[in-house]
């Protein structure tokens, strides 16, 4: 068996970078709001910040992307880095999995700005997918963190793992808090697609 075709579908918002931190602190300039103002315990969507009273979230998405370079400029999540790193050493093919094109004529820059973060922080993946049917493209084991998107999974089948953070507390898991928690779940899935239990949709 190629050990290298266990697929490992990431996502990277809010699970491989800190987006919820990095979008606080532009969400509190372009608001023109003390940042400490802004709770860190949000919902999808930043409804609590008041973002629909300047404009609405795509607004905020829009000038974070073009203005700020948030997909270029973002802080990983901790360790998210490094054990991305190990997996791949041992085999696992990591493919990113975003739907960062979501918003009309920013796809250059946010394409651009993706490549170069994952460049400067070492992030090691054989493919990089921009869409919204994230199933699609087939994986042994995803991680995501957005109910939408782990909830579609799901019911396409999917083997997902939760990356635990305000936005998803009511779905249940398998979940993980931290990356060394991910590397764990993954390599049970693995060692699980080894003995022929889980299959492509991982099931």
């Amino acid at each position: 068996m190629d050990e290298s075709s266990f697929i490992f579908g990431v996502d990277l918002d809010g699970v491989v970078g800190d987006f919820y931190k990095t979008i606080r602190k532009i969400a509190a300039e372009w608001l023109n709001k003390p940042l400490e103002s802004l709770t860190p315990e949000v919902s999808f969507g930043l409804e609590e910040w008041g973002i629909n009273e300047s404009g609405g979230y795509d607004r905020l998405h829009r000038f974070a992307v073009t203005q700020r370079h948030i997909f270029r400029d973002m802080e990983p999540i901790e360790n998210a880095p490094a054990i991305l790193r190990k997996l791949s050493n041992q085999g696992i093919r990591i493919r990113i999995i975003t739907h960062r094109l979501f918003l009309k004529y920013s796809h250059r820059t946010s394409i651009t700005q993706t490549v170069d973060w994952l460049d400067n922080y070492d992030i090691p993946c054989w493919d990089i997918c921009f869409m919204n049917d994230k199933g699609a493209v087939g994986a042994h084991v995803y991680i995501d963190d957005a109910p939408e998107h782990i909830t579609s999974l799901r019911k396409q089948g999917c083997r997902t793992i939760v990356f635990s953070n305000s936005t998803n507390r009511g779905i249940p898991g398998p979940r993980a808090g931290n990356w060394f928690e991910v590397e764990h779940l993954v390599m049970e899935a693995r060692e699980e697609w080894k003995t022929g239990t889980i299959g492509l949709f991982g099931v």
